[in-house]
């Protein structure tokens, strides 16, 4: 199997405007989270609602951080393409199967090599 370099710029491209609109939706949610606490009080053990703005807050800056790193990773995944070495596992060196780079267009590795990941 030899990559598809169209596909793969195709399939990052896909991944990385979903990943990017990801972002800048977080990003909003949590400004508007960060924006609208300033109005309560900064006792969240105290405040009935403050455990629960505190969490909403901590939930989206996370999943934030990881729309932040899969763009990260897509680009990454776009230089491999320009190297050649896009759809090559970087443990064992064999290609990496077409659906699992669907799903995951920046996998770095096959599936045998992912499950050992230590």
């Amino acid at each position: 199997m030899t990559v598809d370099l169209a596909l793969a710029r195709a399939r990052i491209a896909q991944a990385r405007a979903e990943a990017t609109a990801r972002v800048a939706s977080l990003d909003e949610q949590h400004r508007g989270i960060v924006e609208g606490s300033r109005w309560t009080t900064d006792d969240d053990e105290h405040d009935p609602e403050g455990s629960t703005i505190a969490f909403e807050r901590a939930a989206v800056a996370s999943m934030l951080r990881d729309a932040r790193q899969e763009v990260r990773d897509l680009d990454e995944a776009e230089g491999r393409v320009d190297a050649g070495t896009y759809g090559l596992c970087e443990r064992c060196g064999r290609e990496i199967a077409d659906v699992r780079l669907d799903a995951l267009p920046a996998a770095r590795r096959c599936i045998d090599c992912n499950s050992l990941r230590r």
